[in-house]
């Protein structure tokens, strides 16, 4: 049984433009054309789409969705494996619900925060990949190994420092205030000191080279949108990350 490429859009979801763009790249490829050139799909290619979608959903760029499956081509031994990891995103999600419901009735009822619940859940290593490819396999380990052995307590206050000093850069840039004044430079302090307190990292590491490290975080800062959004002021955009951006190069060229 084969369904046609508008009953495929329709049963997951996605568009007809997307499925020909899966097969003009070669992710995949229809079960035959017909004569009026209107794509179709059997099961082969509905378990391979349905593969393609999960690990969409993971994260996976569709590059590297086309290496998974071109190492893996067995779905019956490819998708418990799949499953697993659906499982453990379940898992992860239940634990964050839990944690904001936590949080939610904390707060309506005026009972205490509690940081060992408020933070169960969340993710710290979905930029593995990312902080070997800039700083080396080491420079990870070296921090996660750092991370878990925090205790919730720790790793709460440590959140917390975060939270306070990205909301502390908003508001001075929503105020509009000087990159190179007392308020911004002590900000890019208390910023690089942080920087610091993380081992494994150019800042933490003796002989690193510091500067090089808090300019090239704060051009990416401005660069990457998941990073600019911590800075977010009411302009939107990449405003707050550029006042960021600017102070840091101004303290590290004074000196750090």
């Amino acid at each position: 049984m084969e369904l046609s490429i508008q009953e495929v859009a329709k049963a997951t979801g996605t568009t007809s433009r997307t499925l020909r763009h899966y097969d003009d790249i070669g992710l995949l490829t229809p079960s035959h054309v017909g004569h009026n050139g209107y794509r179709y799909y059997d099961d082969a290619c509905l378990v391979r789409l349905q593969r393609i979608l999960l690990l969409r959903e993971l994260g996976l760029g569709l590059p590297q969705i086309a290496l998974v499956l071109d190492q893996e081509t067995s779905e019956p031994t490819a998708l418990p494996a799949h499953l697993g990891w659906l499982r453990q995103e379940q898992d992860r999600i239940a634990r964050q619900i839990a944690s904001v419901e936590a949080t939610v009735n904390a707060l309506q009822t005026r009972s205490t925060l509690m940081a060992d619940t408020m933070f169960d859940g969340f993710d710290h290593t979905k930029y593995r990949e990312e902080v070997e490819e800039r700083w080396g396999k080491s420079a990870y380990a070296d921090s996660d190994r750092w991370w878990r052995g925090l205790d919730e307590g720790e790793r709460g206050a440590w959140q917390r420092r975060v939270t306070e000093l990205s909301r502390e850069w908003s508001e001075a840039a929503e105020r509009g205030i000087d990159p190179a004044g007392t308020e911004a430079q002590d900000l890019a302090a208390r910023h690089v000191d942080w920087l610091r307190s993380v081992p494994g990292t150019p800042a933490s590491t003796p002989g690193g080279d510091l500067g090089a490290y808090v300019l090239g975080l704060a051009d990416m800062y401005v660069a990457d949108p998941r990073f600019a959004a911590n800075y977010a002021t009411s302009e939107g955009g990449s405003a707050g990350a550029e006042f960021v951006r600017d102070a840091l190069r101004i303290y590290v060229e004074a000196g750090l």
